[in-house]
């Protein structure tokens, strides 16, 4: 069993930077793809960013682009989420996933993911 846990989220003002961390337990980490999700209070979960097993190739939301970098480590198991310029709004929920299967490929679908962090709030203050 896969066990994906987040941490780093809380309380920011708007402009300012969090990174959000997700360690994976086992070793075939660094044979996945990963993502990372957004959900707000009342509305569907959405994509934010994926990353290939390798580094080499990642894919973000239109909303995110240009603020939000997706990494990992594969030494520690470890993905992260570094968010700058962050935008005032409703606390959000987010939660990293692991896909399934051994694609090479980013994917923006949740139907591709097989493992789910328990989500880590999120929070920018106007």
């Amino acid at each position: 069993q896969v066990q994906l846990v987040e941490s780093g989220g809380g309380l920011v003002q708007a402009g300012g930077s969090l990174r959000l961390s997700c360690t994976a337990s086992g070793r075939t980490f660094s044979s996945y793809v990963m993502g990372w999700f957004r959900q707000a209070p009342g509305k569907e979960r959405e994509f934010v960013a994926s990353i290939s097993w390798s580094g080499d190739s990642t894919f973000y939301a239109d909303t995110v682009k240009g603020r939000f970098t997706i990494s990992r480590d594969n030494a520690k198991n470890t993905v992260y989420l570094q968010m700058n310029s962050l935008k005032p709004g409703v606390p959000a929920g987010y939660y990293c996933a692991r896909r399934a299967g051994r694609s090479t490929v980013v994917a923006v679908l949740e139907c591709y993911y097989d493992y789910w962090g328990q989500g880590n709030q999120v929070t920018v203050s106007s």
